[in-house]
């Protein structure tokens, strides 16, 4: 079992343990090892280090023991150093720190349990290699070594790279830059431009390493800084002073720094770029600098920077400002002449540079690996082009156009085939000759080796009137002259003619065209003979003849002359040679009709012979009609006639026109319309058709016509006038347009009448879409008068006449016209209104009289006179000398005789809340006498003198009936209510008197049916001022037994007329009640008969 070495160290370990414990356990010794920290570099060692408890430390050594737990392993080392360097592992390991004297005895001894948690990974401290600035450029190149040798696998490394400037060592950037260690060293590089020039003063680097290895589970570190790299500033000479950067070239847009160097001694001014001046930056002794801001494009001269000190030195340098060349666009390469090759395109934007820093182009083929530098005038040309040698035996070109300046540069590439890529020359000593009519010959000259390809040249004919392209293809040759015929010319006629070429079986582009060449071709015979035609003079034998010019393109030539001639059967009447430029002669023929010849001539022949009988043959029943206006023409058809043979011949001239110009044209037999059109054709001008047909013997006229080009409105407007006048109408008459004035086929007439007064402008309702714009459209134009019907008398209207075409309307004409007055209309406007005044009287009146009662009795009823009233005719004595006496006055006076009609009724029973009427209606005949019984009782009648606190408290009689009146003096209504247990003897019956309204407290007086007796009856009797009392409203609010009156003295209402039903003076309240009786005025008994009507 102790074969194992890991057993064989247990004992050891055990020892060095028991060992330790007691060293430890002795007191006073200071050389016992404590603070132990590990740190690897590599990942394969770990450098562990201790501190000692005493600094007395000479001729002590140490003796370390470690044991790692995976991979099992143990180790012992002396060493005089307070460090030793042990593996690393995955797990942790014990490290036993032995401090031994000079004889080797131990001194003290200390065990630590190191995981590898405790350790920590700081990579080595990384060295610059060097650090080289680029003052042209601004730029700074680092470059160090990563040591990546000491590490067995790759890793991610992360660099730190600190920029410092000044004599401070101020901090101008923090860089991070990443990189991939691979087990070997490599040169890493790094560049950095600064915003400042370098010059202006000294720049320091300084890098740090960081490993990130994720399996480490350890502390990972940054290792320490390097060793500071510096690049110092420019020095002056004394006395001189320098402005940085010198003769920079940026792109616009860019931020600045200008910096100027002086001595020591000396002290800056300003500084400005351009016009402006900047805030100065004091850098450090006798540097100063300013910062300019997103510069702009500058001339080609650059923009100056100025440094100036005191007291009077100026430095200064140039900043050009441009933009970097753009991609150049559109880059084409052709051959013109298979010696060299011509490419071009588009540069772009300008750069703004100019001199040695404008851009440079150089054109490479990679096939050939040749270049060619192109010289380029930036600033004045638009296109820019380069030449390139064409190679023998080389057919393929790939190009590739670099352009460069200070700023940077782009690139087009372009791949080609030089066979498909030709425009050749322009074609030179470019001639034409003719020798016929009809043909020329041409001849011009191409250079260059054109032999390997064959060419399609064009040539261009043209003329006034026509232009053609003809195609002409040969074989190409070097430096040759090229020939080609252009024939079916036509004679007489000036020619053009120009030519241009290309490659026939790859066609890229034309050339060129050549310069031009004129020339006429000769004359010939005329192509055909003229139109011809005759008009026979009807009272005369003499012919005239017509003829038209021929065309340019069928005369072949000028027309000198037009041969007339009259032929009667092969055999020749007459004949006259007429020059132009007339176009008609007169033959007379002598009472023979002939055939007419006419035969153009020019010096080239003589045309073929036109002819036509002189026959007219005779016409019946011609009808004429109307053609149709197309705008540019006029469309004309006629019936077709089976017997015409040699086809139809249509002559017209305008109308009205003295001389007729006399103009015509032919069509086929089998023709029945067509659309004339000629230059002599205006718009708005009438023109006379003739159709005449063409048979074996002569002409016959078939039909006219009559049209119009293009229609347009009437020249002048209708004359027209008012012939007749009545109350409501008017009679219109109008006379015809002139033909020539028409303009157009008339349509009819619009007639326009609104109402309107002479020397006023025209109305706005005369507008069109007016209501009060009244419109008369008269479309039979064999009618010229109209009249107008349902005008209003004695009123002025405007009427405005116009004649109308398809054109549109003409100009108006315009009468104002006042109609007659309507006496009958009048008569009848009084008639009306009087006739209805009267039924409306005679209605009125016949209603008012079968309602003469109700109207009485509603509106003004019967009130009595007191004056004429029996019971109140008192007695002299006791009435005389009072002139002041009032028929209500409440005085002594002598008893009088009132008739009272005795009548059973019903005595009220008057409770708490309910009051009943004590009299029941009747009614009294107007005569005096009683209906039924004829009888009646006088009785003696004085109104007592009733004082103010008197109160009549009638006993009641339950039992008995009576037709007495109760009476209350009018006057107590007013006074507070008095209580009837007070005066308990007053007799109801003896109290009766003249008391108009009677006045009872609801709520102290209840009274009940009772039958008096006939003594009482006749003390009782008396003045009744109500006939009628169950037409009292009880019932409202200020009635004794309304619960809802307030009124404590309630009454029985207002006084009342004795023949009257009604109270004069109704409460408000009872006004208001809906159901009040039927007894006031309503507009349904107006119509109603009373019974007794």
């Amino acid at each position: 079992m102790w074969d194992n070495p890991s057993l064989r160290c247990l004992p050891a370990i055990a020892f060095l343990y028991l060992l330790s414990l007691i060293c430890s356990q002795e007191t006073g010794f200071p050389g016992a090892p404590q603070n132990l920290k590990c740190v690897t570099h590599d990942l394969n060692r770990t450098i562990c280090s201790w501190d000692a408890a005493s600094s007395a430390s000479h001729g002590l050594t140490y003796k370390i023991c470690y044991v790692n737990r995976e991979p099992s392993s143990s180790e012992c080392i002396e060493t005089e150093e307070k460090r030793v360097d042990v593996p690393v592992t995955t797990g942790s390991t014990n490290i036993v720190i032995t401090t031994l004297n000079a004889s080797g005895t131990p001194l003290a001894s200390e065990t630590f349990v190191l995981p590898m948690e405790n350790v920590s990974f700081i990579p080595f401290t990384p060295q610059i290699l060097s650090l080289s600035p680029d003052f042209s450029t601004y730029t700074l190149h680092l470059k160090w070594n990563d040591t990546g040798s000491v590490f067995q696998y790759d890793l991610d490394a992360h660099w730190q790279i600190q920029i410092l400037h000044k004599e401070t060592m101020e901090t101008v950037t923090l860089v991070n830059y990443d990189s991939k260690l691979t087990s070997k060293d490599t040169i890493l590089s790094w560049n950095w431009t600064s915003d400042m020039p370098l010059e202006c003063t000294s720049h320091s680097v300084k890098i740090r390493c960081y490993i990130n290895e994720s399996f480490f589970a350890g502390r990972k570190e940054w290792s320490e800084w390097s060793p500071i790299k510096t690049v110092p500033g420019k020095d002056v000479d004394p006395g001189n002073a320098v402005v940085f950067p010198e003769d920079k070239v940026v792109p616009v847009g860019s931020n600045m720094t200008f910096c100027c160097l002086y001595n020591e001694e000396e002290c800056i001014r300003c500084m400005k770029y351009g016009s402006r001046s900047y805030p100065v930056l004091h850098l450090s002794k006798g540097r100063s600098a300013i910062k300019v801001q997103n510069v702009n494009a500058s001339n080609s001269s650059g923009a100056n920077v100025w440094c100036s000190l005191l007291p009077d030195i100026i430095a200064g340098t140039v900043l050009f400002v441009g933009y970097a060349p753009d991609k150049p666009q559109n880059l084409s390469c052709e051959t013109r002449t298979f010696i060299i090759i011509t490419c071009r395109w588009n540069p772009g934007r300008p750069t703004r540079l100019s001199g040695h820093r404008e851009t440079q182009y150089i054109l490479s083929e990679r096939t050939s690996r040749k270049n060619v530098t192109c010289s380029i005038n930036e600033l004045n040309e638009k296109e820019h082009h380069c030449d390139f040698p064409v190679y023998t035996d080389q057919q393929i070109y790939s190009f590739t156009l670099t352009a460069s300046n200070p700023l940077g540069q782009a690139e087009s590439s372009l791949f080609i085939d030089i066979n498909q890529r030709v425009n050749l020359e322009t074609p030179d000593k470019f001639t034409v000759s003719i020798n016929s009519s009809t043909n020329a010959h041409l001849s011009w000259y191409i250079p260059g080796n054109l032999t390997q390809i064959r060419l399609l040249c064009q040539i261009e004919i043209s003329n006034s009137s026509s232009e053609q392209l003809q195609n002409v293809s040969m074989a190409g040759a070097e430096n040759s002259n090229y020939r080609a015929t252009a024939d079916a010319l036509r004679p007489y006629t000036m020619y053009t003619f120009r030519v241009r070429c290309s490659a026939s079986e790859h066609f890229w582009k034309w050339s060129e065209w050549s310069k031009e060449q004129k020339l006429m071709t000769l004359e010939t015979s005329p192509a055909r003979g003229p139109d011809i035609w005759r008009e026979r003079n009807p009272v005369g034998e003499t012919l005239r003849v017509f003829w038209k010019p021929l065309l340019r393109s069928e005369a072949n030539g000028e027309i000198v002359s037009h041969e007339v001639s009259c032929c009667l059967q092969e055999t020749m009447l007459q004949a006259q040679d007429v020059p132009v430029p007339l176009n008609s002669t007169e033959i007379n023929l002598g009472g023979s009709d002939c055939v007419i010849s006419v035969v153009a001539k020019n010096r080239g022949g003589s045309s073929p012979p036109s002819r036509i009988s002189s026959v007219d043959l005779p016409s019946d029943n011609v009808k004429t009609e109307l053609a149709i206006a197309t705008g540019d023409g006029i469309y004309i058809s006629w019936h077709s006639d089976p017997s015409v043979t040699c086809g139809y011949t249509v002559k017209w001239c305008s109308s009205g026109s003295e001389p007729c110009s006399v103009d015509w044209e032919t069509f086929p037999s089998n023709a029945t319309d067509a659309v004339l059109k000629s230059a002599m054709f205006q718009p708005g001008v009438r023109y006379n058709f003739s159709v005449y047909g063409c048979k074996h013997n002569g002409y016959q006229l078939l039909q006219n016509i009559v049209g119009y080009m293009k229609e347009l409105p009437p020249r002048v407007a209708p004359r027209f006038t008012v012939e007749e006048t009545s109350s409501d109408s008017i009679l219109v008459k109008w006379e015809d347009i002139p033909v020539e004035d028409c303009r157009g086929f008339l349509r009819g007439y619009v007639l326009y009448f609104a109402k309107g007064e002479k020397g006023t402008s025209k109305p706005s309702f005369m507008e069109e879409g007016s209501p009060e714009l009244l419109v008369k459209n008269i479309t039979d134009l064999t009618k010229k008068s109209l009249r107008i019907l349902d005008l209003q008398g004695k009123t002025s209207y405007r009427l405005d006449l116009r004649a109308y075409t398809v054109g549109g309307l003409g100009p108006s004409n315009d009468l104002y016209v006042v109609t007659k007055e309507n006496s009958m209309g009048l008569i009848i406007a009084i008639l009306i209104p009087v006739a209805v005044a009267v039924v409306l009287g005679v209605v009125t009146s016949i209603l008012c009289y079968r309602k003469r009662e109700w109207i009485k009795e509603t509106f003004y009823p019967d009130i009595p006179n007191p004056e004429n009233s029996k019971a109140l005719q008192f007695q002299k004595n006791i009435c005389e000398g009072n002139t002041a006496l009032k028929t209500l006055e409440m005085n002594p006076c002598t008893p009088n005789s009132v008739e009272v009609v005795e009548t059973q009724s019903t005595v009220p029973k008057i409770e708490d809340t309910e009051m009943k009427s004590p009299v029941v209606e009747y009614e009294i005949p107007e005569d005096g006498s009683d209906p039924e019984t004829g009888s009646h009782v006088v009785v003696s009648y004085c109104p007592p003198i009733i004082e103010e606190e008197e109160i009549s408290s009638p006993p009641v009689d339950e039992s008995g009936e009576s037709s007495q009146v109760i009476y209350i003096d009018i006057q107590s209504m007013y006074q507070p209510q008095v209580n009837l247990e007070e005066e308990p003897d007053v007799n109801f019956l003896t109290s009766a008197g003249y008391k108009p309204q009677m006045q009872l407290s609801v709520n102290a007086m209840k009274m009940e049916s009772h039958s008096p007796t006939e003594d009482d009856l006749d003390e009782t009797a008396g003045y009744r001022p109500q006939a009628n009392t169950n037409a009292w409203k009880l019932d409202s609010p200020d009635s004794p037994i309304s619960i809802e009156s307030n009124n404590e003295n309630g009454s029985f209402g207002s006084p009342c007329s004795i023949n009257s039903r009604q109270f004069l003076i109704p409460p408000k309240d009872y006004e208001d009640s809906p159901s009040h009786n039927n007894t006031g005025w309503s507009f349904t008994n107006f119509f109603q008969n009373k019974p007794n009507d």
